[in-house]
């Protein structure tokens, strides 16, 4: 957010992308041994797929997971120790957390799948503009749920699957759900 006269000034200027599975089922794997978690494989690729891409989700999840498996009498976390340990916490097979549903549900439902403002979607979902803008948008835009458009935000036809309406042929004006 500097103003290019003063980025310019730096001469090299980086763009930090997005973790991929794999790379964060590294982190996620090296994490447990640290935090002296028992985890198999297929928990720790379900750990990596749902963390949005940055490795500081994935040790927050893993931390999550393994605070449940303790209270749970869980001497190891496999895949259905981490799958219900996510569900407590809210968070879905894509990532998405609660906040993150409740976006789409109001550009879905609500609205009825039209374009919303961003402060009218603020509103609607209890949220500051700035953190819909900054935090919840991106990783929704990034994920083909959400676009921008000139009128405002709109769910896509990816979102509605997601969210398991059962809507028809041409609503919304999506012809192949």
């Amino acid at each position: 957010m500097l103003p290019n006269p003063l980025r310019d000034r730096f001469g090299f200027t980086a763009h930090l992308d997005f973790y991929e599975t794999e790379e964060l089922l590294q982190i996620v794997e090296k994490s447990a041994v640290k935090l002296d978690v028992r985890l198999d494989a297929e928990a720790a690729a379900e750990i990596a797929s749902r963390s949005r891409g940055t490795p500081r989700i994935a040790n927050r999840l893993l931390k999550r997971v393994r605070d449940f498996a303790l209270v749970h009498n869980h001497s190891a976390v496999g895949l259905s120790v981490a799958q219900e340990a996510l569900k407590l916490y809210g968070i879905d097979e894509l990532g998405l957390d609660r906040i993150d549903r409740t976006v789409l549900d109001c550009l879905v439902n609500r609205f009825g799948g039209k374009p919303v403002g961003l402060s009218t979607l603020a509103v609607a979902v209890g949220e500051e503009q700035d953190t819909i803008d900054s935090v919840v948008e991106p990783y929704l835009i990034r994920l083909g749920l959400v676009m921008k458009t000139p009128r405002g935000r709109q769910a896509t036809a990816a979102a509605i699957r997601h969210m398991g309406n059962g809507i028809t042929q041409g609503l919304f004006g999506f012809d192949n759900l």
